[in-house]
């Protein structure tokens, strides 16, 4: 019977270094997100302003963030600052840095379209009821932009979640570079253990991102009348 690759999944501790390569994914994801949601509520409240020079300089960033791709921004990150300023940051320091910046301009352009998307009369309303501006914004607009703003961070979590397997290219050891050792370490003896090791790889990522994005589905949904 030809060998299909797939024993090498469960040889030595091959299946275990791939969860805890999956385990950094995870760690990476977290962090990038806990603070791209803190610093984008921040920068979605700065771009709503009318002052022209935070308009100008909010907007700059956006733009910057998205025209450049993640892959270079780690590049930049990870080759260009350490040597320009003689920084010694590991490629998961440079990674987080990347994914907070990029996470960040997104999660505040998220945060700025759910608080124009507040019709005014809502704001009029609430000061036709007696109702304090701290108290509009605490009882009228905050639940309805977090009704917005929640299934598209989420989705912006799954976006984040999978572009972190670029970070092998930095040479951060996790399940893409983790699984490339393995294969490697048994072209010879298994050249079919490719299809395997990706496979499983596949189903991890899956595993991973296919349940925060039914919950955002789910809210979208419940949420959108």
């Amino acid at each position: 019977m030809q060998d299909l690759g797939i024993r090498v999944l469960f040889e030595g501790n091959n299946l275990l270094r791939l969860f805890n390569g999956l385990l950094l994914v995870v760690e990476l994801s977290a962090i990038a997100v806990f603070c791209s949601i803190i610093l984008g509520i921040c920068m979605g409240a700065l771009m709503t302003l009318k002052n022209p020079l935070v308009k100008f300089l909010t907007r700059f960033y956006l733009e910057f963030i998205r025209i450049m791709p993640q892959l270079v921004l780690l590049f930049v990150v990870y080759f260009g600052l350490t040597r320009l300023f003689g920084i010694d940051l590991s490629g998961f320091t440079s990674a987080v840095i990347v994914f907070v910046l990029w996470g960040t301009a997104e999660m505040g352009d998220l945060v700025r379209s759910a608080l124009i998307s507040i019709p005014q009369h809502q704001y009029d309303s609430g000061a036709a009821i007696g109702l304090t501006k701290p108290q509009i914004f605490r009882y009228i607009i905050v639940p309805q932009t977090l009704r917005r703003l929640i299934p598209l961070a989420m989705n912006l979590t799954t976006r984040m979640i999978k572009t972190t397997s670029l970070i092998v290219l930095i040479g951060v050891v996790e399940m893409m570079k983790t699984g490339q050792q393995i294969i490697e370490a048994n072209r010879y003896t298994a050249p079919s253990a490719a299809l395997w090791i990706y496979g499983t790889i596949f189903i991890l990522y899956f595993i991973l991102c296919y349940p925060v994005s039914l919950a955002a589905q789910a809210l979208e949904e419940r949420w959108k009348n």
